[in-house]
């Protein structure tokens, strides 16, 4: 079953995000390959991203393995109260996985263009800080970005003039009109867009289809078998929104059901 929604699905902007990150990235270069060759090739560099959270909503179970409780446990037993250490959780340091997307050319193997598709850790804290340094040694090169926001929650990429009001965002920096950025806001309703992919002076522009590639994922790893619809999404809508996509899951979990 495809996704019920238009354009960006907001239920994946849950615990399946990583998934969507990684399937979506292997789809954008599988689309992308076939139009930049043989000048160009398209791969995945993976990285990895030390997020610190100061979010813990973890139980007991989540930071000790059951063995390790029960021997406490045990231990306590011939101690006296005054001898029992508390047992506080901290903020530990987590290597969060992060693909681009690079476009380089075969010769010499020069990056020509990155593309990112930005995550929660991309958005939020130390991820953000190191996400920002990347993305500044970037725009101080001769390399193209194409930033793809499809999370409506977090910071957003610095912009000298303010953005419209919107969930989703596609920016294009291309090396020749720096500092100026063409913005593509998409609001929940509305299909992801195509957007031209630029590439050496001397060849045109390819085009990207971010709605084919977003639906061709959802359908091949059959998220439709992993998402409650019936249930409200993590991130939650609010106003005009919300009711647009009440309205809308009531009308797709009817036609199920007939």
């Amino acid at each position: 079953m495809p996704s019920p929604f238009p354009g960006m699905d907001p239920y994946l902007e849950s615990y399946e995000w990583t998934s969507v990150h990684h399937s979506l990235s292997a789809q954008i270069a599988r689309q992308l390959a076939p139009k930049v060759r043989p000048k160009y090739i398209v791969r995945l560099a993976e990285r990895f991203v030390v997020e610190v959270s100061n979010d813990l909503e973890l139980s007991r179970a989540n930071i000790y393995p059951d063995v390790g409780v029960a021997e406490a446990k045990a231990m306590y037993q011939v101690e006296t109260a005054s001898e029992r250490p508390l047992r506080l959780a901290t903020f530990m340091p987590a290597k969060v996985p992060h693909v681009t997307i690079e476009i380089r050319h075969v010769v010499d193997g020069a990056l020509v263009t990155a593309i990112e598709i930005i995550s929660p850790t991309n958005k939020r804290g130390e991820g953000y800080r190191q996400y920002l340094e990347k993305r500044e040694l970037v725009l101080a090169s001769e390399t193209h970005l194409l930033e793809i926001d499809l999370l409506s929650m977090g910071r957003r990429v610095p912009m000298r003039d303010p953005l419209p009001d919107a969930p989703y965002f596609v920016f294009l920096s291309r090396v020749e009109k720096r500092p100026y950025l063409d913005v593509w806001p998409v609001q929940l309703d509305e299909p992801l867009p195509t957007v031209p992919v630029p590439l050496l002076p001397d060849d045109p522009d390819v085009s990207l289809d971010l709605q084919l590639a977003l639906t061709t994922m959802y359908d091949e790893l059959g998220f439709d078998l992993s998402v409650d619809y019936r249930q409200p999404p993590e991130i939650p809508l609010e106003g005009k929104t919300a009711v647009w996509a009440a309205e809308l899951l009531q009308k797709e979990i009817g036609r199920l059901g007939d």
